[in-house]
């Protein structure tokens, strides 16, 4: 595992955590106190996008939101279509996040979309890479996959689809991203640390090239991150927040088991995060059944799945089963 611990100030940690909760926008409206109204008009929108992961959890989350215990949610990023789209795609991106309010410490692990797993419930299409977890069975195959592979209890979901990124950019007017290399892509060329004005379609192809980045999947999962964040940070704003469409199109981008509800729990009492430390599961690259997958070792899993569970407040226990070897 290569760990990369990064100390941001609390007002990038705020923004991330936005970006974490996909449509915590509305429940900020809520906060600010602005209205009954406004706020169940954010909800309505808000409530398009949630959808249950259709399995039984392997914790009370109720409990834990009510008692603001440490909480884990797995953000998963596809691109493909609309999210009520017949083929759903595979989810190139595939990150736990935990929210500790205890130690006010937030992280975020990386899992590559090549990891070679066996998914619960599809013996016959063992191994798969993880990122096919989703295609078989949606979010709560997802679900259950991560929890198998690293013996952590993943608490909620939340779905992004990044080919929905190019309205989400457009409705806050652009962002501004620096980028960390230099290459051509779909038309556009990027130039390592100059700082970039970038529309919907260009902060799209931005974050969607992958063969020419050295650092590959990781690369583009960091690049996607930016994205993310710069419109996080945008989205922050009291005018953005009160545009009706810059909701719309999160909501329409978005899928989450988090109701409003939970929203609101999330907001009241896990928002005072001073730290955050990002992290990587890496695995070796082979070839399995003609496809070049990532397979990690055990030592790599076993490291994964301490600094999640340690986060999350609960005991060391042994690595997960769905790991194929």
């Amino acid at each position: 595992m290569r760990s990369r611990h990064m100390e941001k100030k609390s007002h990038k940690t705020r923004n991330i955590i936005i970006l974490v909760v996909i449509v915590v926008v509305a429940i900020v409206l809520a906060f600010l106190g602005y209205g009954a109204y406004k706020y169940k008009s954010a909800s309505n929108q808000i409530n398009k996008a949630y959808k249950s992961a259709g399995i039984k959890k392997t914790r009370d989350t109720d409990a834990l939101l009510n008692h603001r215990k440490p909480v884990s949610i797995l953000l998963l990023g596809t691109d493909t279509g609309a999210l009520d789209r017949n083929y759903k795609g595979r989810t190139d991106t595939i990150m736990v996040a935990t929210l500790n309010p205890e130690t006010k410490k937030m992280t975020l692990t990386s899992i590559p979309r090549d990891t070679a797993v066996n998914i619960p419930g599809y013996p016959q299409d063992s191994p798969s890479k993880i990122n096919a977890a989703y295609t078989y069975g949606s979010a709560g195959t997802a679900i259950k996959t991560v929890e198998k592979l690293l013996n952590v209890p993943i608490d909620f979901y939340a779905l992004i689809n990044m080919g929905g990124l190019k309205e989400i950019v457009d409705q806050v007017g652009g962002v501004t991203i620096t980028p960390t290399l230099s290459f051509s892509y779909e038309g556009y060329t990027f130039k390592k640390g100059q700082p970039t004005k970038m529309d919907g379609k260009e902060a799209l192809s931005y974050s969607r090239m992958r063969y020419d980045d050295p650092a590959g999947d990781y690369g583009r999962t960091m690049r996607q991150r930016q994205i993310l964040q710069a419109i996080a940070g945008k989205g922050a704003s009291v005018s953005q927040l009160m545009n009706n469409d810059f909701i719309s199109s999160i909501a329409k981008s978005s899928q989450t088991d988090l109701s409003s509800s939970d929203l609101t729990k999330l907001a009241a009492g896990y928002r005072e995060h001073g730290d955050f430390v990002d992290n990587h599961l890496q695995g070796e690259n082979q070839m399995i059944a003609n496809s070049a997958m990532q397979v990690p070792t055990e030592s790599q899993l076993q490291q994964t799945t301490n600094f999640i569970r340690k986060n999350l407040g609960l005991p060391a226990a042994k690595t997960g089963s769905a790991a194929y070897h």
